[in-house]
């Protein structure tokens, strides 16, 4: 994995999620629009799950989407945040009677192993404390020729801010290339990863600070400064990014296939008699 790769408190992430719950939706917006160009590439794959795993689901925006384009097909939204996670009762006015909505650890799915068609997993791996065991996890509740589609960001991810701010105050993303060696190290197969530059526009550095932290986007690397900054910083960290005109996202894409058991091959010896 890459060395920018930090340690994710996945405590302090909860609880950053928590708080943020209903003020999440409004101030997604990049969550919100990469989940639609993910949906796009959809287009492109031929499926059809009988159940499908919304990991890191928050409200579960695409799960509609996603019912809309497999019909009959039950919707997990799984969030390790529960004030995340749409109740159960809109869940299921969104979906019908099937739907859950489940509070959990991606890396330690309550799932039965090879019973879910699609793992759906939209800008949430890059809050995961160790990305291998989620991985592996989706790996084994996925059906043979199941799918795992993901998006998550990538070393570039808010460069402004990491250079105003200080290398501690701001995640340090996987690399796209360490994505996908994970994908094959978790024993999926035919792996594909791209990415994009995404540029948001502010021109106001507390717009950008405010969308972070009422989406629930605080800092949350281990090896961050537990003290407050205090007013001064607060200050100065704005005017910097003032001067900014515009924020920087790396979206990581990447996708791959729970392999095909692999059929029995019987010898059969064939004896022709000469006369």
């Amino acid at each position: 994995m890459s060395e920018r790769s930090g340690a994710i408190d996945e405590r302090a992430a909860r609880h950053a999620f928590e708080r943020a719950a209903r003020s999440y939706a409004e101030h997604s917006k990049l969550e919100a629009e990469v989940g639609t160009r993910m949906l796009a590439r959809l287009d492109y794959v031929k499926l059809a799950p009988r159940r499908i795993l919304d990991a890191g689901s928050g409200p579960s925006r695409e799960a509609a989407a996603l019912e809309r384009r497999y019909r009959g097909a039950q919707v997990i939204a799984l969030d390790f945040a529960q004030a995340m996670l749409p109740r159960a009762s809109r869940l299921q006015r969104w979906l019908g009677g099937g739907a859950l909505a489940v509070c959990a650890d991606m890396g330690r799915l309550p799932f039965a192993a090879e019973s879910v068609g699609l793992v759906w997993c939209n800008m949430a791996l890059h809050w995961v404390a160790e990305p291998r065991a989620a991985l592996a996890e989706f790996e084994r509740v996925l059906v043979p020729e199941g799918l795992l589609m993901f998006s998550t960001l990538g070393p570039d991810t808010l460069k402004e801010l990491r250079a105003a701010a200080g290398e501690t105050r701001v995640h340090a993303f996987t690399d796209m290339h360490d994505w996908g060696d994970m994908l094959v190290a978790a024993g999926l197969h035919a792996p594909v990863m791209d990415m994009e530059m995404i540029a948001l526009q502010y021109g106001d550095g507390a717009r950008l600070l405010e969308d972070l932290r009422r989406s629930g986007q605080a800092n949350a690397r281990i090896d961050r400064a537990r003290a407050l900054a205090g007013r001064k910083f607060g200050d100065a960290l704005r005017r910097a990014l003032s001067g900014a005109r515009h924020v920087s996202y790396e979206v990581v894409y990447g996708h791959a296939w729970k392999r095909a058991p692999v059929s029995e091959v019987k010898t059969v010896r064939v004896f022709k008699r000469f006369s």
